[in-house]
C-alpha cells in the first residue's frame, strides 16, 4: 500500500484547528474530504503536529495510504483541485 507524504500551507481562519472535531472544519477533515473525492478512498491523513482554531500553518507535513498508487504530481494537483474553494494548498 503506498503511503503519501504531502507539504500544506493554510490560512487556518475559518477552521478549528487541524485536528478533525465535531464541531466545526478541521483542515485534517477538509483535506481528507479532498483526498476521497479524487481516490474513491477513504484514508486518515496522519499530521506531523497540530495546529488550533485560527492558526495558520507554512509548511505543515501530514502522510496517508492509498490502495493505489499515483504519482506525486497527480496526488498534489487533484487533492488542490478538491481543495480550491479552501484556504489549503499542497505544496508537495
Amino acid at each position: 500500500m503506498p503511503r503519501y507524504k504531502i507539504i500544506l500551507e493554510y490560512d487556518g481562519k475559518g477552521f478549528v484547528g487541524w485536528q478533525r472535531q465535531a464541531n466545526g472544519l478541521a483542515v485534517q477533515q477538509a483535506v481528507e474530504e479532498a483526498i476521497h473525492a479524487f481516490s474513491g478512498e477513504t484514508v486518515t491523513l496522519f499530521g506531523a503536529g497540530r495546529t488550533d482554531a485560527g492558526v495558520h500553518a507554512l509548511g505543515q507535513v501530514a502522510h496517508f495510504d492509498l490502495r493505489r498508487d499515483f504519482s506525486a504530481d497527480k496526488v498534489r494537483d487533484a487533492v488542490n483541485a478538491w481543495l480550491r474553494t479552501n484556504a489549503i494548498v499542497v505544496l508537495a
